[in-house]
């Protein structure tokens, strides 16, 4: 077998092909890693930290144990021990590379459903400390409430226009097909967070603009020709901008405190679109503990302003019924007349009826 090392999952998930088993480093692995792993194919996953640490009830380990995707726990010292890439194999508790082999400890059902456990026991704890992290930082970042970004040069047509967001976030994929009629009926403005960019494209949609920090959206993507959105520090360092110049492509910088998905409702919200559709959104504490923060105080901020145009896609998805296309009608109407057709041809005093009623017409 293929054995691929990766010290970060996002980077190691760009190289892995279908038949790879993954070496990653990533305690608490969350539900967006673990899709990303899975979509790839993968036929095992080793992890030199623990799958569920207890902190708080990590989504997953469960996702890749619903897809029978097998789970090891390996020492952090042989993590580092071993190449990027590798041939090696599994047998009986050990992995055996060419002259070396590393104990393994495989992850069952049972080891998920203990960890879930304490993590939930340990909850409320999380929840006091998160609540109170996201207050003091409310207070930091209230600017966010009356903020107004440097975007009037933006050539994205927004004003008056619906707008959809897509986020890398829980079932996000599952949310954009539920809207799938809207966005072909409807023809909103697609903006995409960093690798929701990807995500747009595979069901055929390509995003009018890309926002984030740029390090999970693919080469292939960002050429498609969207405006891109580097979201910068509050003190100017952009991080994604790097990656852009050294692809050759134009984009604005946009210095703002939060995330990158905070930034994209604050523009769509400040370049006045009449709704914002959000998919997979970040928008309860577990959301956010996956992507590693200790508050959601930018968010809170963000959407307390721009809340009054906020739709979440799984309650759009209930209550928008596409309007029938024109082609429809014009089928259904063309099917009315197949009857209609058969009865002159098989009845002669309908067709001499018919005669008789032209004739007074061409009269």
């Amino acid at each position: 077998m293929k054995l691929k090392r990766g010290e970060k999952t996002k980077d190691l998930v760009k190289r892995l092909v279908p038949g790879d088993f993954a070496l990653i480093k990533h305690a608490d692995i969350d539900w967006v890693a673990a899709e990303a792993l899975e979509r790839q194919g993968i036929k095992g996953v080793i992890n030199a930290e623990a799958y569920i640490t207890g902190t708080y009830p990590n989504l997953g380990p469960s996702y890749l144990l619903k897809y029978h995707i097998p789970m090891w726990e390996i020492d952090q010292k042989a993590f580092d021990t071993i190449p990027d890439e590798v041939e090696a194999e599994i047998k009986e508790g050990q992995l055996l590379l060419e002259s070396k082999s590393f104990s393994l400890k495989e992850i069952t059902a049972e080891d998920i459903e203990i960890g879930l456990k304490k993590a939930r026991e340990n909850l409320p704890v999380k929840l006091n400390e998160f609540t109170s992290n996201t207050l003091e930082y409310a207070k930091k970042e209230m600017s966010l409430l009356t903020k107004t970004l440097p975007i009037d040069h933006l050539s994205t047509k927004i004003k008056g226009n619906e707008a959809v967001v897509v986020v890398r976030g829980f079932d996000y994929r599952a949310d954009l097909k539920a809207i799938a009629s809207f966005i072909e009926d409807r023809h909103p403005v697609l903006a995409a967070v960093d690798g929701g960019a990807d995500a747009l494209c595979e069901l055929g949609y390509r995003p009018d603009m890309v926002i984030g920090d740029m390090d999970s959206v693919s080469d292939r993507v960002l050429k498609l020709g969207a405006e891109l959105v580097v979201h910068a520090y509050p003190d100017g360092r952009a991080p994604g901008l790097e990656r852009l110049k050294n692809l050759g492509l134009k984009c604005t910088i946009v210095p703002c405190e939060g995330t990158s998905e905070d930034l994209a409702l604050l523009i769509l919200y400040q370049l006045e679109a009449s709704i914002i559709i959000t998919v997979g959104s970040h928008s309860n504490m577990i959301d956010f503990l996956e992507k590693g923060r200790k508050g959601m105080a930018s968010t809170f901020l963000a959407r307390l302003r721009t809340g009054d145009k906020l739709i979440d896609a799984k309650g759009l998805s209930v209550i928008y019924r596409a309007r029938p296309k024109n082609t429809y009608v014009l089928l259904v109407i063309l099917a009315a007349f197949i009857p209609l057709a058969v009865l002159i041809m098989v009845s002669p005093p309908v067709a001499s009826w018919l005669k008789i009623f032209l004739r007074q017409i061409r009269f």
